[in-house]
């Protein structure tokens, strides 16, 4: 039995990202490889199909066959639904939780300056990008929030540390400045806040359509 085909036929066939120790438990018991063995499959796989159109990509949730981003806009003709789009409320207020969590409510309406719908925090619970990982030790216990291995997987990496720096963010920014003048008067947080908003906007349109051939579930509407 050659390990590699094995692997490849079963992440083929998964409607989900998978772990090797996932992959590990679907051999029978007496006939499981090592961990590293199906590890290196899985990185063989990968430079297999390094100059295909489709390729295996590890996310926060593990390995999953997947196009090409750069292929990504003629695979999604095939779909009528189109990518759902977010409102910048919901995008900036993901854009704090990633970049400052954890985070209470009070922390993105402080950075905002606005406040914070309820449908929107309910929404991004929902959708599992978010979640509730502890509770802030002062009066009321307000809940502090942090993003998912689901939202990482829906944007296409596999930790926080592949998200752009706020640095990169406000240094893409700048050549934008250069030609247009501001309306209004901002705080450097509501500044940064927005370009991050931005920067997930793009990363959301992107990972929607490259992952259209591989779960389902990342056509469904934003509610």
């Amino acid at each position: 039995m050659e390990i590699k085909r094995v692997v490849e036929a079963i992440l083929f066939a998964a409607n989900r990202p998978m772990t090797c120790k996932q992959l590990q438990q679907v051999f029978p018991e007496i006939e499981q490889p090592p961990l590293q063995e199906i590890q290196d499959a899985c990185e063989a796989i990968k430079e297999d199909y390094r100059f295909r159109p489709v390729e295996l990509k590890r996310v926060a949730s593990g390995y999953r066959f997947q196009v090409k981003q750069e292929l990504s806009r003629w695979v999604s003709r095939l779909f009528e639904e189109k990518p759902p789009r977010y409102s910048r409320a919901l995008l900036e207020t993901l854009a704090i939780i990633a970049y400052r969590q954890p985070a209470t409510r009070g922390d993105i309406e402080d950075i905002r300056g606005v406040g914070v719908s309820s449908n929107i925090i309910h929404t991004l619970l929902e959708r599992e990008w978010i979640r509730v990982v502890a509770h802030k030790e002062v009066p009321g216990r307000p809940a502090l929030y942090g993003t998912t291995k689901q939202f990482l997987d829906y944007f296409n990496i596999s930790s926080l540390n592949e998200l752009p720096t706020l640095q990169e963010i406000q240094q893409l920014d700048l050549s934008l400045d250069n030609t247009q003048q501001p309306m209004q008067v901002k705080s450097e947080e509501q500044e940064t806040t927005e370009q991050i908003a931005e920067t997930i906007e793009q990363l959301s349109e992107t990972a929607e359509q490259a992952a259209k051939a591989d779960d389902s579930e990342t056509g469904e509407q934003v509610s």
